[in-house]
């Protein structure tokens, strides 16, 4: 299991690749995409099936939001994502939603630059010795 994220260039987007490895995949026939982002319709976002048995799929979303999902297996069975970026409590079930987080990544603070200054060495007049 796994969330890939990119962000857009502007800032506003984020699409997120949602993929069920084969081992949470059972064996299933169908994987749905399930949460927030399509007000819980359990058949709104099928997910592609890979060769290797994996289910993947590719949503665009606002940034700066959180969205709670889950995956539906073959019209029954519901898993959360092992690696979400956290759980909540579902309110219309005693089980966790995984949850999908978009805010965008603060860029790393620059290191300040040592400001050089030249030393330039101080002239020392000589006395001329007469």
């Amino acid at each position: 299991m796994s969330l890939k994220k990119t962000f857009s260039s502007d800032g506003k987007t984020c699409t997120v690749v949602f993929t069920v490895n084969p081992t949470a995949a059972a064996g299933s026939e169908k994987v749905y995409l399930v949460g927030e982002f399509n007000s819980w319709n359990p058949t709104a976002k099928p997910m592609k099936k890979s060769p290797d048995g994996s289910f993947s799929v590719k949503l665009q979303l606002d940034t700066n939001k959180e969205y709670q999902f889950r995956y539906c297996l073959d019209g029954s069975t519901w898993i959360n994502d092992w690696k979400a970026d956290k759980y909540v409590r579902s309110e219309m079930a005693n089980d966790d939603n995984s949850v999908v987080d978009t805010t965008v990544p603060k860029a790393p603070k620059a290191a300040k630059k040592p400001t050089s200054k030249a030393v330039t060495p101080k002239k020392t007049a000589k006395k001329a010795s007469k």
